[in-house]
């Protein structure tokens, strides 16, 4: 079997395992540069399931986002399904990542409004069938979703990038001082 064979083969088989580490990760990344530019009023909630189109719910300042993540190997996003019932919240938005074989991150792709705002329409863009198929060998339409096309996002190419688009232009302070913390030895 060849390298990248093997490559995609673990990715797949660990589907679950690799978006999970590359959710935490981001997260981790969105939350250590707010930290940088001194915002500490943020918070983080999961949703338990895509029942409702999204992955996390990122609040900070007044302005909610609703997120649903995306990955893949390429370097963009092809057409994505997303779910209706996204577009009917505040602040949702679609984040695509592209990860490599070692979980490193980026660039990232937007579709989303303003900070705070609805998704731009999507109620025009086709129905997706659902990928697998049943026994008698159709792919049914996933009518609560619409294909949203690679040219509709935007490309971020950093986690700044990612950060201002949830959350508008952040006046940057530093980082919050904290009691007792390690000097700084680099």
């Amino acid at each position: 079997m060849r390298r990248a064979d093997a490559a995609n083969r673990r990715s797949w088989e660990r589907s679950v395992l690799r978006e999970r580490i590359v959710e935490h990760v981001l997260v981790g990344e969105i939350l250590r540069t707010l930290w940088r530019w001194g915002v500490t009023d943020v918070e983080v909630l999961r949703s338990e399931f895509d029942g409702f189109g999204y992955d996390l719910v990122l609040s900070r300042a007044g302005k909610v986002s609703f997120i649903q993540f995306k990955t893949g190997s390429r370097a963009r996003p092809g057409a994505v399904p997303i779910a209706l019932s996204l577009a009917a919240k505040p602040g949702g938005c679609v984040l695509w990542i592209a990860v490599t074989e070692q979980l490193e991150l980026g660039p990232f792709w937007w579709f989303g409004g303003a900070p705070g705002a609805p998704l731009p329409p999507i109620a025009a863009y086709p129905v997706p069938r659902r990928q697998g198929r049943r026994t008698d060998g159709h792919r049914p339409p996933r009518s609560n979703y619409r294909e949203v096309p690679a040219a509709a996002f935007r490309r971020l190419a950093t986690i700044d990038a990612v950060v201002e688009a949830l959350f508008g232009p952040i006046e940057r302070q530093g980082p919050p001082q904290v009691p007792d913390a390690p000097a700084d030895v680099s």
